[in-house]
């Protein structure tokens, strides 16, 4: 079991005055101080070890009230980024020696009160033949199914970071199958939901194959879209998937009593040569280790815990990206320290989704008592939706165009419609848990190279002409947004709580 702090430190008060700088900033926009903060993307292949193991990165986490079950939270992680679906003959799957963790802090300690944990078991019916599957397959113990996989769900429940019970809550449930193709899969979905798990205390849970729920142009990394605003439009992870995780939990079971707030973040821990399980991937709040941290600390950012995100504080005070910005677009850079939006990612937004007593750590932060919208509008709390982004996050939040649109100044007057063209997934979701859409196809075989409308209509991030080359494109400040990254640009300015160096888990 990877090793938590024992207890809470003795002295180790957190430092907050500071914090409280951004909160002007958030009550401007006429949102009661409820203002999603700049964060972006996911993190897909954002660190030198990880991207060299994909089973065990993390690509996105979600939180959110379960709108047809408004009793429940669904927490839902993804991992392995870009599978293509067509990838066999060993198509995917989670690995064995790993650990997957959903862990949840409800009292604003930056440590897991709760940790729901997956472990994996492979099997193979015929060892004699290459295929993955030797005929259709039509149910989740067809003889067919040559590959197989279950798991395991513990539930670790933890005081100030100590141990105090382990309980097996499922064994040995089947694992939805890689979507091979229609051939072998005729009826996908049946096999969707014969891996839907039914607990006896009212939660469900969920493993398996599933359509990439993020949307965005990805092309961010090409000289900041192309270096002149032209690529966008096209969605970059269209017709990938991943490997999925999900959980309906009641939400009278995560929280604390008179706490309705939640802060959730995904790790994945792989046993090393020695025995020992080491932490190799971690995800809160998206494209924190993606475009914040560098390549220096990335790997040790991966395997760090919230606890300790002090030490990451000084590459969002000052960070890259805004830099590099100018560079390319002669864009001044925001001034340092970066101090705005803090509250957003590191501690919550007062009124709307910060506990009492916060520690400031780079947590995903979810009021469950704000009840889910009827007609969820994909700009969350900046279109007036508090049941949305940064409140947690659905599904189909759009978090680019929220996040360009907030650093752009539309919380202090400046109104503005940034985005970067794409404003919702490909597939759609499903109206009931585990709410990820059914994963492509194998049969869906790409044709010829894929290509971007937008572009080739001569739209850019900001539905304006591309500016011309080596002039300046005027007071719209490209995406700081993705550098101040995600989430934790939050931390910007003030991860100012004492540093104590705790052991990592």
């Amino acid at each position: 079991m990877s090793r938590q702090p024992s207890a809470r430190p003795r002295g180790a008060r957190t430092r907050t005055a500071a914090l409280l700088t951004a909160g002007a900033a958030l009550a401007a926009g006429g949102l009661s101080g409820h203002g999603p903060g700049a964060a972006t993307a996911s993190s897909h292949r954002e660190a030198p070890l990880i991207q060299a193991q994909p089973e065990y990165d993390n690509t996105d986490v979600y939180a959110f009230v379960s709108p047809d079950r408004p009793d429940t939270t669904t927490l839902v992680g993804t991992f392995w980024p870009f599978e293509e679906p067509a990838g066999g003959p060993n198509f995917y799957r989670f690995a064995k020696d790993a650990r997957y963790e959903i862990n949840v802090d409800n009292d604003g300690d930056a440590l897991p009160e709760f940790t729901y944990r997956f472990t994996f078991k492979d099997a193979y019916r015929d060892q004699n033949t290459f295929l993955y599957n030797t005929g259709p397959v039509r149910s989740l113990d067809d003889p067919n199914l040559n590959f197989r996989q279950t798991y395991d769900l513990t539930l670790i429940q933890r005081e100030a970071g100590a141990v105090t019970g382990v309980r097996t809550l499922a064994s040995g449930v089947p694992v939805a199958p890689s979507h091979v193709g229609k051939a072998s899969m005729p009826d996908y979905r049946t096999l969707r939901e014969q891996a839907i798990k039914r607990l006896p205390s009212g939660a469900q849970v969920f493993a398996g194959q599933a359509d990439d729920p993020f949307f965005l142009d990805l092309r961010v990394f090409d000289l900041l879209y192309g270096g002149d605003l032209k690529e966008v439009g096209n969605d970059t992870l269209s017709g990938y998937n991943v490997q999925a995780l999900a959980l309906q939990i009641p939400t009278k079971a995560l929280t604390a009593s008179g706490r309705p707030v939640i802060g959730v973040y995904s790790a994945v821990q792989r046993r090393n040569a020695a025995g020992n399980w080491v932490q190799v991937s971690r995800l809160g709040n998206p494209l924190v280790n993606e475009v914040v941290i560098p390549i220096r600390d990335k790997d040790r950012y991966n395997a760090s815990v919230p606890w300790n995100d002090a030490r990451f504080g000084r590459y969002v005070t000052n960070p890259e990206l805004p830099r590099r910005i100018q560079g390319v677009y002669r864009i001044p850079a925001p001034a340092t320290p970066r101090d705005d939006l803090v509250q957003v990612f590191l501690t919550g937004v007062p009124g709307l989704n910060r506990p009492p007593k916060v520690r400031p750590a780079e947590l995903m932060r979810l009021n469950t008592s704000i009840p889910p919208s009827a007609q969820p509008k994909r700009l969350g709390v900046l279109d007036g939706d508090n049941a949305g982004y940064p409140n947690g996050r659905r599904l189909t939040d759009d978090t680019v165009d929220i996040s360009l649109q907030v650093v752009e100044g539309e919380l202090v007057g400046s109104k503005n419609d940034l985005g970067d063209a794409v404003d919702a997934n490909d597939v759609r979701f499903e109206s009931s848990f585990p709410y990820v859409a059914l994963p492509t196809s194998g049969s869906s075989v790409r044709t010829g190279p894929r290509t971007d409308k937008a572009a080739a209509e001569g739209a850019n991030l900001f539905g304006a002409k591309p500016a011309s080359s080596g002039s300046p494109i005027g007071p719209l400040p490209l995406i700081p947004v993705l550098a101040l990254g995600a989430a934790f640009v939050a931390g910007g300015g003030a991860l100012w709580f004492r540093r104590r160096r705790l052991p990592v888990g």
